[in-house]
This record gives structure tokens, C-alpha cells and sequence, in this order.
């Protein structure tokens, strides 16, 4: 009986190309827009590492408080995300997206008047609890529509906006600080903050217009597409129910629970370096044009999402997860560690700016596919909220490490060294504490 239950839908050729069709058809018309949305949300989360090049020295900020502005945003991100998850599930992905990205947009706008370091804390804690939700949103909006067999590729095509906003927002926020410094007397880290806001803005009262909160409210699908879509996720929903466990708490009695917690913990760190500081260690290698820091800065995730396509494929044949997230943070490390010792030498410099990126981007894809084949579905769902929430952590340490070591020991080597040692750690959490056979995929 409970082979039958399981089992896969029965259904002809003809049904299954169907089935595709309509799928291909809520792709197409969800995923584009989603895409494009997440990209502004890294673009506004990033482009603090631009800025940087220009505004500190205007507001008196040290690296030290840089650094420790750069992690409240994840003191705000944390404290509103599981709320925000709350809040769409009630009211619908449309007034969701709404506010979310109109106050995002709004707040990054409102950085360009920040004229003293606790305005400038201030935008950033404000930031983060704008921005909050959206990732997990996007992730919860998916499961309306798509089941679990077919979310996994369109997650993996979402999360590339990740390298899609590295390679855009450094040659623009280049061009910008470049070409509009004293422009109408305002300056160029103004443009930038003001330019790169507003449209997640408009993006939001565009989601409110263009979206559909669920397949049964879609006037673009016709009654037989809408009956495709409820019967697959009723299908994936009865499978769920089969592998239920008792609650979250039995999960959080076994080990493993932590390591995965202190695997994701240690994926920030990493990020940090790429995505903030990677503009001020080109510029002090000697590049001053802000635009070819910009366009040296996308080069790094171009590198970074080849190399994540080809191990996330590597990946899926194999069906390897652990030692391919330990070579992600292989990667890391060896891009990270070596970067003091580069610091004058633009091309090394962007060598292992390439390698620290492609390791960060591996491991943050490949983490992903972990949690839902460990944990039993029913105790996914908040183990999967526990794991993103605590490990957004490493997100306001590794920032405060990094300047801190820059600003107190005069050289961020010691910051980066740390950046390293916490990624290889990551990895090893993974390897040792998370045995082969706990992954169910098989």
C-alpha cells in the first residue's frame, strides 16, 4: 500500500507533455520577473562595497565601523525574517513584494543623506528588515506553484541572480561613481545609492500589477491547466505527509541539526569578502578609475557561475553533496588566505578573487540541497527557517572581523586569515558531521 502511495503519477506520454507545457508556461511567466527582482535586491545589498570607495571618508567612518554597518544588516534581516514568511502566507506574494521591495528601495535611496556613522548603522538595520523575506518568500511562493520534483531546477536558475547582480552592479556602480561625482552638486556615492534604489521601488509596484499570488487565482491558465497544477501538488503533498516526523524539537536533538547550522554559518563569510570588500582591495592594489574597478569586479562572477554550474552538474550526476560542498570551501579558503599576500598585484589580485568566488557561490548552491534530503519533510520547514536565521550570524561577524583586523592591527590580513579558517571549518562540518547515508536522494 504504501508503495502505491508513493509512486510516481501515473499518467500517459501525452499527460506528461502536458504537464510540461503548463509548467513551462508558469515559468516563463513567473520566473523572469523574479529573477530580475532578486538581482536589484543583491544589487541594493552590495553596492555598499562601491560606495565605500568614496563615502567613508565624508562621514567619518573607519573601516572597524564600516565593517560593523556592513553586519547590522543582518541584525535587521534576522529579526524580521521568519514575520515577513508569516505575513505572505496570509496576505499573498503580490502585497508581500509590494512592501518589501518598495521599502527596500525607498531605504537604499535614503543612504545617500547619511551623514554620520549612527545614520548610517541606522540605514542598515533598516535595510535588512526591509529586504527580509524576500529570499525565503520566493522560495515559499514556489511551492504554490511548482512541485518538489520541479522546484529544484527553477530554485538553482533563481539563485543565479546572485552572479547576474555581481557582474551588472560593478560596471555600473563603477560608471556611476566615475561619471556623476558633482553632478547637480551631488556626489557620486549619492548617485549611486539614489540610482540603484529607486527601481526595486517601481520593481515593487510592478510585482503588485504583474503577479499571481496562487494557480487558482491565474486568469492567464485556463481551468485544465489549473487542475495539472493542483494535481501535482496534491501528489507531492501526500508524499510529505508519509515522511512526517514528530516535530522540529526531535531534530534539534541530534548533532547533526548543529553542524548543518554551523556548515551555513560559515557560507557569509565568504560572501562578505566578494561581495563588499572586494571593491576597496582592488583599489588599494592601485587601481583608482572606478570603472575599471567596476569592471574588474564583475570578472570574478562570470568565473564564479561557471564554476557553480559545473560542480552543482558534477554534483547531480554523482548524487555527492558533502565533498562537493568541502570543495567549494576548499576554494574559498585558497582564494581568501592568499589575498594579503596579492595586495599590490591587480592580476593575482583577481585570480583569486575568481577562485574565492567560485568556492563561495559552490558552496551556497550546493548547502541548499543538503537540508531538504537530511531532514524529513515536515521538520524541514522550520529547520530550513532555524538554519537560514542563525546562520545569517556569520553574516554580521565576518564584516566586523574584517574591519576590525584593518582598522586595530593596521592590515585586514588577520580578518581574511579568520575568513578562511572559518570556510575550511564549514566544510569539515559537512564532511564529518553529516554521514553519507543521512542524505536521502537515492
Amino acid at each position: 500500500m504504501q508503495a502505491a502511495q508513493t509512486a510516481p503519477i501515473d499518467r500517459t506520454s501525452a499527460e506528461s507533455a502536458e504537464a510540461a507545457a503548463v509548467y513551462g508556461r508558469v515559468t516563463a511567466r513567473l520566473l523572469p520577473f523574479l529573477f530580475l527582482c532578486y538581482v536589484l535586491a543583491y544589487i541594493d545589498r552590495a553596492n555598499i562595497g562601491f560606495a565605500h570607495l568614496q563615502f567613508s571618508r565624508d562621514i567619518g567612518l573607519s573601516d572597524a565601523s564600516f565593517g560593523l554597518g556592513v553586519g547590522l544588516f543582518y541584525a535587521g534581516y534576522m529579526l524580521f525574517e521568519v514575520p515577513s514568511n508569516i505575513f505572505l502566507e496570509r496576505v499573498g506574494v503580490r502585497k508581500t513584494l509590494l512592501r518589501i521591495m518598495v521599502l527596500w528601495g525607498l531605504v537604499s535611496a535614503a543612504t545617500a543623506f547619511v551623514q554620520t556613522p549612527f545614520q548610517f548603522y541606522l540605514a542598515r538595520v533598516l535595510l535588512g528588515a526591509a529586504e527580509a523575506g524576500f529570499f525565503p518568500g520566493i522560495i515559499l511562493y514556489f511551492t504554490y506553484w511548482f512541485p518538489a520534483a520541479r522546484r529544484a531546477r527553477v530554485t538553482a536558475i533563481f539563485m543565479t541572480a546572485i552572479c547576474v547582480s555581481g557582474i551588472i552592479s560593478g560596471p555600473v556602480s563603477g560608471l556611476i561613481l566615475k561619471s556623476l561625482s558633482g553632478a547637480f552638486g551631488v556626489k557620486g556615492w549619492q548617485w549611486l545609492f539614489i540610482l540603484e534604489g529607486l527601481p526595486s521601488a517601481i520593481a515593487g509596484l510592478a510585482a503588485y500589477a504583474f503577479l499571481t499570488d496562487r494557480p487558482e487565482h491565474a486568469t492567464w491558465l485556463s481551468d485544465r491547466e489549473k487542475q495539472i497544477i493542483r494535481r501535482e501538488l496534491e501528489h507531492d503533498a501526500r508524499v510529505k505527509e508519509e515522511r512526517a516526523h514528530p516535530s522540529i524539537w526531535a531534530a534539534l536533538k541530534e548533532p547533526r541539526f548543529y553542524f548543518l547550522t554551523f556548515a551555513y554559518f560559515s557560507v557569509p563569510w565568504a560572501s562578505i569578502v566578494v561581495h563588499v570588500w572586494a571593491p576597496s582591495v582592488i583599489q588599494k592594489s592601485g587601481v583608482t578609475n572606478y570603472w575599471y574597478i567596476g569592471l574588474l569586479s564583475a570578472i570574478p562572477y562570470i568565473v564564479g557561475a561557471v564554476v557553480m554550474y559545473l560542480l552543482g552538474k558534477s554534483s547531480d550526476r554523482t548524487l555527492e553533496r558533502r565533498w562537493h560542498f568541502m570543495f567549494g570551501a576548499i576554494l574559498a579558503a585558497i582564494g581568501v588566505v592568499f589575498l594579503p599576500a596579492a595586495s599590490s598585484q591587480p592580476v593575482a589580485l583577481i585570480v583569486l578573487l575568481c577562485i574565492a568566488t567560485s568556492g563561495y557561490l559552490g558552496m551556497l548552491s550546493l548547502f541548499w540541497s543538503i537540508p531538504p534530503a537530511y531532514l524529513s519533510t515536515t521538520v524541514a520547514a522550520a529547520g530550513i527557517g532555524l538554519i537560514s536565521s542563525v546562520g545569517q550570524f556569520g553574516g554580521i561577524l565576518a564584516p566586523t572581523v574584517i574591519g576590525y583586523a584593518s582598522t586595530h592591527l593596521g592590515s585586514s590580513a588577520m580578518g581574511l586569515y579568520t575568513v578562511a579558517a572559518v570556510s575550511i571549518l564549514g566544510g569539515l562540518a559537512v564532511v564529518l558531521g553529516i554521514p553519507a547515508r543521512a542524505i536521502n536522494e537515492r
